[in-house]
């Protein structure tokens, strides 16, 4: 059986943003869970995960949907990501943490829009 997925496009802040109609984390940036962002900003949006494995688990997630990093051709979109990570991390006052990006299904990835895990405190593995 062969799967499709339905493309449309958002407008978010300044510009179109491409997102999934099936994409959990589209459908969070969107609005649709009533998620609450911890930091956001023009590129990318920053929440708890669900199913921490540290102390503090945060997600760094671009507003453009890109399924991993294989996906993405953009460096000023990567470098807006890592700029992303140290704001949100200064602003909650973390000062220690990992910070971890699983690319394809063999190496963890289990939601395909692209994400950096932020972690900081005892691990939970």
């Amino acid at each position: 059986m062969q799967r499709w997925t339905i493309v449309f496009f958002a407008r978010v802040n300044k510009g179109v943003k491409l997102t999934m109609s099936d994409c959990i984390f589209c459908k969070i940036i969107n609005g649709d869970f009533n998620t609450e962002f911890v930091y956001e900003n023009e590129y990318a949006v920053v929440f708890k995960d669900i199913n921490p494995k540290a102390d503090i688990h945060l997600l760094v997630v671009p507003r453009k949907h890109v399924e991993s990093l294989n996906e993405l051709d953009d460096e000023i979109l990567l470098g807006k990501l890592m700029m992303t990570v140290k704001n949100a991390t200064k602003k909650l006052g973390i000062k220690s943490y990992k910070t971890l990006i699983n690319t394809g299904k063999e190496a963890g990835q289990e939601v395909f829009h692209l994400h950096i895990h932020i972690l900081s405190g005892k691990m939970h593995f």
